[in-house]
């Protein structure tokens, strides 16, 4: 935040006077913060209120424009909640980046960076020809929650036109999130779901764009995590979650098809020599999201295109994705060969890489989760005794939305067996582990009296160590 409120230029001579005053010396952040001030003239005295104050600040924006005039108002609002001891919060100093952009995704006028240090501020541009969509916060100017709202359009023009990196996919993760949030809603309550055709649209110009960074355009087109996404539920419905994001990718491979496979096509690399320039990371990053996409559509030239990746591929990277893709599979004859492949070739006597391995099936979407991860437990590279494999299989599978979270409490009980075996070998990962039963009051009543009772059958537990005990107690408590 000091390098956008004062340029680099500044911010350099801002570590140039902090070395100079504090070389080899203790210091604080009021130091860091004088020396910032000092060397550019300027007041931070309000920017202390960063770690001063606890809490994230929500910034709410609101634009007015007037084609007559060809000016543009924002109003910017900040607020902040109470705290422990501290029921009422002063303004920050927020830096906020902005950008106008224009029909034809131009920039309709320079990039500003806006000074927000009361509670409500009014911003004025002028020479503004048409109205624009704003691009708020670029570069992530600053740490907080916004509140603007938006239309599906403007995200999607966003998603495709914005020349920050950042705001482009954060348009995308928006617009993403509204639509399987839509159908979650339309599962749950019994009605058909949709596609919205300006979903798909955004997502085709962002596979076709020629100019953008791979890597950029392979996350502009990933979907939130399911974690994101339920963080955003009153009530999590991890069926209603699963379903709407199935939904959603295989339309969007469906209808997106052909750009898809040419996509995979264009972003093939040589098996040899390896490349690990930022072009390559980047195409192989995109190909395998349009892989994921693909395979949505459970067609054999898809698995077999699939399969050919996790036998033949040189690259790490495309051989765990591939593989990882087969191992949620239902083709099961393709599975096998590739997680046997995998092991033989590259996990056998590599621990780090047999973790990839054993958490690729203990996250697999497959109707045989919960038998898979028992029979990983049996496995004979496998070890209670070794807190990166337990959090490769007992870990992994807790974060499996669908199977963890399955109705009949079958995934609930299975892990807290598993917390009381671990709890005897090591508390501070039996405690870990039992953090996964934290939020059980973000779900439904019926899955909240399932955790509840296997939290309850922990605390009841003879012997359980303090560590596990405490988080446990402390979940039934909140």
């Amino acid at each position: 935040m000091y390098q956008t409120l004062l340029g680099k230029d500044g911010f350099r001579k801002g570590m140039d006077l902090y070395f100079k005053r504090h070389d080899g010396t203790a210091v604080t952040c009021d130091d860091f913060r004088a020396a910032m001030a000092d060397a550019n003239g300027v007041d931070l005295q309000q920017f202390e209120r960063w770690y001063t104050q606890a809490g994230t600040p929500t910034v709410e924006a609101k634009t007015s424009y007037s084609p007559e005039k060809q000016r543009l108002e924002l109003v910017l609002s900040q607020s902040c909640g109470p705290s422990p001891g501290q029921p009422t919060k002063e303004p920050y100093h927020i830096p906020v980046r902005v950008g106008l952009i224009g029909k034809d995704g131009k920039d309709l006028v320079p990039e500003r960076v806006l000074e927000l240090k009361d509670a409500t501020q009014t911003f004025v541009f002028e020479g503004v020809k048409e109205e624009p969509v704003v691009s708020l916060l670029r570069g992530f100017s600053a740490p907080v929650n916004v509140k603007f709202p938006r239309s599906d359009e403007e995200l999607a023009f966003l998603m495709a036109n914005d020349q920050d990196s950042f705001n482009r996919w954060e348009a995308g993760q928006e617009l993403f999130s509204r639509s399987i949030l839509a159908n979650a809603r339309a599962f749950q309550q019994g009605k058909e779901m949709e596609l919205p055709q300006v979903v798909v649209d955004a997502a085709k110009r962002t596979l076709l764009l020629k100019d953008i960074d791979k890597s950029l355009q392979a996350y502009a087109l990933t979907f939130p995590s399911l974690l994101t996404l339920g963080a955003k539920m009153d009530v999590i419905d991890p069926d209603a979650l699963v379903a709407a994001c199935k939904f959603m990718k295989q339309g969007m491979a469906t209808k997106l098809r052909g750009e898809l496979e040419q996509g995979y096509k264009d972003n093939q690399l040589p098996l040899e020599p390896f490349r690990n320039d930022a072009d390559a990371v980047g195409r192989r990053r995109i190909k395998n999201v349009c892989l994921d996409y693909l395979m949505t559509l459970k067609e054999d030239k898809y698995t077999k295109l699939c399969l050919d990746q996790a036998l033949q591929s040189t690259a790490m990277t495309d051989l765990v994705a591939a593989t990882a893709l087969l191992a949620g599979s239902s083709d099961e004859a393709a599975r096998k060969k590739a997680l046997e492949n995998f092991y033989e070739k590259h996990a056998k006597g590599n621990d780090l890489i047999l973790c990839k391995w054993f958490t690729m099936q203990a996250m697999a979407d497959v109707d045989s989760a919960l038998s898979d991860v028992g029979a990983l437990l049996q496995h004979p590279d496998f070890s209670l005794k070794n807190p990166n494999k337990c959090r490769a299989v007992i870990g992994a599978f807790a974060g499996n939305m669908k199977h963890f979270h399955a109705a009949d409490g079958s995934g609930y009980r299975w892990l807290s067996d598993r917390i009381l075996d671990i709890d005897k070998m090591n508390p501070q990962m039996s405690a870990r582990l039992v953090s996964s039963f934290s939020t059980f009051r973000r779900y439904d009543e019926k899955r909240q009296t399932l955790i509840k009772a296997e939290l309850e059958r922990l605390v009841g537990s003879s012997g359980l160590s303090r560590d596990a005990y405490e988080i446990a107690s402390k979940s039934l408590k909140a």
